[in-house]
């Protein structure tokens, strides 16, 4: 029989535990004591879904975006107050602070299974990037927080990013590395509708920032609309305070202007998944792999994105692909790709199966769920 362990997860967004992370929190659910330690909880399905689980739900003020010394220090005493309280058997942290943070104070309070999980490493270890100050500390913190350990763990969401943190010498050859196809999908809830082959409608679903490629996307539909007129190009995400937004004048032109259908923040996407014909994600941000290009995966759609880390898992260059790679920051290119399906309407169908064979054969959620429970010991 199974014996029954104490979860504590640690987050810097209340709306991945569900949206991301739902069924992984379900799995370990069934048999183990699951807490959160999460910023306010804002979404009452969140909440409700995570008491349906019988996970206990601890909260706080952390901003992840921003640096703040008071705020990050209430939140270490905070998490280290509760890893003394709960004692937890795995502490399963995922994104920057409440890794570099989290780690440590799990080493301390002897915690038997740590895990961070690297969705992703953002801006703060992109090579063209002149390194700032934040991105200097970042790597200093991250460095000391995953030091070798032997209770240390360390997930990532593709290869790039440990081969990067392994070249900054943020971690050495002796750390435990694992590496699973980002957080997966949910193939019977992203479930799969045929395209209409006869309406030729794009999708973004992004946040407005600028390493996402809005301005690419919003550029190469201005070129293409004047071409086709007919086509649509809609766009989808939040546009919120961040250092890399895009300016008032662009984000003005996508909501007021003729180009593009924005229609802000959703709650579900597949509607929008469901009426489009193809997904585009021009980013060049630092990726884990990118979810909403594995929901229209599942959904069956075809997909353009950049040749850029997290990104280029998703799209598959043998003899049955599912979408196009173009360069970074490269319109011209994108255009051309995005020109193909429109000048191709049949290939819609063959590489959005395509994308839905792949979704199901590397990013079936069951199956990295599978490999996430093993990594944290929390199999029979």
């Amino acid at each position: 029989m199974q014996t029954t362990k104490k979860i504590l997860i640690a987050c810097d967004s209340s709306k991945s535990l569900i949206d991301f992370r739902g069924k992984l929190i379900e799995e370990m659910a069934k048999i183990h004591e699951v807490s959160v330690f999460s910023p306010v909880i804002t979404r009452p399905d969140v909440r409700e879904k995570l008491k349906s689980l019988n996970v206990t739900v601890y909260e706080n003020h952390l901003d992840g975006s921003n640096m703040s010394m008071l705020s990050d220090l209430r939140y270490i005493i905070q998490l280290f107050k509760l890893l003394w309280k709960l004692r937890p058997d795995v502490f399963f942290p995922y994104t920057f602070k409440p890794i570099i943070y989290g780690t440590v104070l799990a080493k301390l309070c002897g915690v038997k299974c740590i895990a961070p999980m690297l969705t992703g490493l953002g801006y703060n270890f992109t090579p063209q990037k002149k390194k700032t100050l934040i991105n200097r500390v970042t790597a200093k913190l991250l460095r000391f927080s995953l030091r070798s350990h032997l209770r240390l763990r360390i997930i990532f969401q593709n290869r790039d990013d440990y081969l990067t943190l392994l070249r900054e010498k943020v971690l050495r050859g002796k750390h435990k590395i694992f590496i699973v196809n980002g957080s997966g999908v949910d193939l019977d809830h992203y479930q799969y509708t045929p395209a209409d082959t006869n309406d030729h409608t794009f999708l973004m679903i992004s946040r407005l920032i600028n390493a996402k490629g809005v301005l690419e996307y919003y550029e190469a539909a201005r070129i293409l609309k004047a071409r086709y007129p007919w086509v649509k190009f809609r766009l989808i995400g939040s546009y919120d305070k961040n250092i890399d937004s895009i300016s008032k004048e662009l984000f003005d032109e996508i909501k007021y202007g003729q180009i593009i259908q924005f229609n802000g923040e959703v709650e579900d996407v597949r509607p929008f998944i469901k009426a489009s014909s193809v997904v585009v994600l021009p980013s060049y941000y630092g990726e884990g792999v990118p979810r909403s290009l594995l929901e229209a995966m599942a959904m069956g759609r075809a997909i353009i994105t950049c040749n850029s880390v997290g990104c280029k898992e998703t799209v598959n260059m043998n003899e049955k692909p599912n979408g196009f790679l173009v360069p970074v920051k490269n319109v011209a290119e994108l255009v051309a790709r995005m020109e193909y399906f429109i000048t191709n309407p049949a290939s819609v169908s063959t590489y959005g199966l395509n994308s839905l064979a792949l979704a199901s054969k590397k990013f079936n959620v069951h199956l990295i769920n599978k490999q996430m429970m093993k990594i944290m010991q929390l199999n029979a």
